[in-house]
């Protein structure tokens, strides 16, 4: 058993599969799902675990070289703009609708138990070198 970082065999060996400009999408337990990526559910009840726990988790695991979020998170999420605008000075934001479309590339869901709405952004993976 691994002793330290992302214990989820599931999440470890999707992140594991992860490339250059690979999408991953961490999202709320409300945002609508797309058919097609591989999807990771964390969510075990409402708020567990949080959105940020789980980007804090994520972040210290991968590369990321551009974050994509809804516009409309500014107003509905104060807390997780906040979170996102900290972690990402470069923050796209687009419209939730455009978000969604987006989403439907990604190569990874990750499901929080986030019950804030529009707590969700796509990731673009970098590489380490």
């Amino acid at each position: 058993m691994k002793k330290a970082g992302i214990l989820n065999r599931h999440l470890s060996g999707a992140l594991a599969e992860l490339g250059h400009g690979d999408g991953v999408l961490v999202c709320d337990a409300g945002m609508p799902i797309p058919d097609g990526p591989r999807v990771v559910d964390l969510a075990f009840r409402a708020g567990v675990p949080s959105f940020a726990e789980v980007l804090d988790g994520l972040l210290a695991e991968l590369v990321v070289e551009g974050a994509t979020a809804a516009r409309e998170i500014r107003e509905a999420n104060p807390s997780a703009a906040a979170l996102l605008a900290g972690e990402f000075p470069e923050l796209e934001l687009v419209t939730h609708e455009r978000l969604k479309e987006l989403s439907a590339g990604a190569r990874l869901v990750v499901r929080t138990g986030e019950a804030r709405p529009y707590a969700n952004v796509l990731l673009r993976c970098g590489v380490f070198f």
